[in-house]
């Protein structure tokens, strides 16, 4: 019998769950230090506002229990969520740890489940949709947000140009990021209809390239790959990274930009009641019709 294709594993989850727990951000209220996670609970409040229907039973994962704000509202009134972790934590409380890889939830009838900054760490985007989709009920819906598009081009061109001036070679410095271009297509293959994908661009300025390295190291996104260089990084390598990033990337106030896009994704599970494209060869009119027969006019 033959076997099933192994995932190959792209991220270190077990590194990045420690990186977070030693995360000092994470110890205080959501403010501006946690402005992803507040930039994407309030999105997300914004996008549940424009659906009409009402959620009676939802799931929020989500990495860090910083995203799970109590406050989320639809336009029919508050969202009862049940909250889970997809990376093991050691913070009180009595939220349950749900691995993404092997989704194991309470309840296989949620008309809602949410992911928020966890997608674009995780080794099998494929398989995590078809699992979610086997836990929501027909016409449920699943909304997923993480790190997506052009994000953090900036240090990757950064540290690509430092590696090469250094030694010569270029080595995993950012991990990959999911492209819109690709959204629609990862919702279908775990079984999802009528997918939407959406960018939000957004531009964040830092006094100095070091200080946005360091809010990703606290963040817990400093390099996650596996096959990450393991030795230090030298003070001359570090040194040609900052030169490279202000000269290419500051502005005139001296402040240095960096590139957050938010990938949000929406699939519903599929039901009867959906509105389905028309079958090749089925329409009723020309697109001539339409229009009108304008060959006469001058």
């Amino acid at each position: 019998m033959a076997q099933k294709n192994q995932v190959k594993k792209l991220f270190d989850r077990e590194l990045i769950a420690k990186r977070l727990q030693k995360a000092s951000i994470f110890q205080t209220a959501s403010g501006p230090d946690n402005f992803i996670a507040d930039l994407m609970i309030n999105d997300l409040k914004d996008r549940l506002s424009t659906i009409t229907r009402k959620f009676e039973k939802a799931l929020l994962l989500a990495p860090h229990p910083d995203f799970f704000a109590q406050n989320i509202k639809s336009a029919e009134g508050p969202i009862n969520f049940e909250y889970g972790l997809t990376l093991p934590s050691d913070a009180k409380g009595d939220v349950p740890f749900y691995d993404p890889a092997r989704l194991d939830l309470p309840h296989n009838d949620y008309d809602l489940i949410v992911s928020l900054a966890d997608l674009h760490m995780m080794d099998d985007v494929p398989g995590f949709f078809v699992q979610a989709q086997r836990y929501l009920r027909p016409d449920g819906l699943c909304v997923v947000a993480a790190l997506g598009g052009d994000s953090l081009t900036e240090l990757r061109q950064a540290w690509l140009n430092a590696d090469v001036a250094h030694s010569g070679g270029a080595y995993a410095r950012v991990a990959p990021f999911i492209d819109i271009r690709d959204g629609g297509a990862l919702l279908q293959r775990g079984g999802f209809a009528l997918p939407v994908t959406d960018l939000e661009h957004h531009v964040v300025r830092y006094g100095h390239p070091i200080a946005l390295m360091e809010e990703l190291r606290q963040f817990g996104a400093s390099n996650p790959l596996l096959e990450r260089p393991q030795n230090f990084v030298s003070r001359g390598l570090l040194t040609k990274v900052v030169e490279f990033y202000a000269d290419q990337f500051t502005d005139e106030d001296g402040r240095c930009r960096a590139t957050l896009d938010l990938l949000w994704l929406m699939g519903w599970t599929p039901h009867e009641s959906q509105q389905k494209p028309l079958r090749p060869g089925s329409a009723t009119k020309s697109l001539k019709d339409v229009l009108g027969d304008k060959s006469g006019e001058n």
